[in-house]
């Protein structure tokens, strides 16, 4: 039996083991709950009697759109529904808080889930690599390349804060 919930519980190492299986990299620490907690309108969890079973993050804009980001579900719970299901959850509370629109991009090969399965429609969208192999930044000097993450630009003295504005001038040569 799957549990499913809205803003369910879950630790940092729980979620970091989830992604690693779900996107087929080397397990990181990287802080999940501070991350949903500051920037989402909330998450689905899916647990079973193993533990987190699957997991859906859904970011907003503050007023109408919301984004689904980071569905995952773990091998052993694959083609059981827990997917859709946790789709279906993030879209009814997203509903609820009053968001008009739910986004989502993915690669060619998740089509029939989003598609078929969760009922998304197809749009027009548009999407910039903002970083390249490499880790340097697309158009940037290279002296930008390896300075502050978008996390480092933060306000490390209030955790709640959001990223600042800055003014960009380009000196004509």
């Amino acid at each position: 039996m799957i549990d499913y919930s809205w803003r369910g519980t879950f630790t940092n190492a729980e979620l970091n083991a989830l992604h690693a299986e779900g996107f087929e990299h080397k397990l990181l620490d990287d802080d999940w709950l501070a991350q949903v907690t500051q920037h989402s309108l909330g998450w689905v969890t899916a647990r079973d009697d193993q533990g987190l079973a699957g997991f859906v993050n859904v970011p907003w804009d503050g007023g109408v759109h919301a984004f689904i980001l980071d569905t995952l579900v773990t091998e052993r719970t694959q083609h059981h529904g827990v997917g859709t299901r946790l789709v279906a959850i993030a879209a009814e509370e997203a509903r609820a808080a009053g968001c008009e629109w739910l986004h989502v991009d993915f690669e060619d090969h998740l089509r029939p889930f989003y598609f078929g399965r969760c009922g998304f429609t197809p749009t027009n969208a548009g999407l910039i690599a903002l970083r390249l192999p490499g880790g340097a930044y697309r158009g940037a000097p290279a002296s930008r390349a390896s300075s502050a993450t978008c996390s480092e630009v933060r306000d490390s003295a209030d955790p709640r804060s959001v990223p600042r504005m800055r003014s960009i001038r380009r000196s004509r040569s």
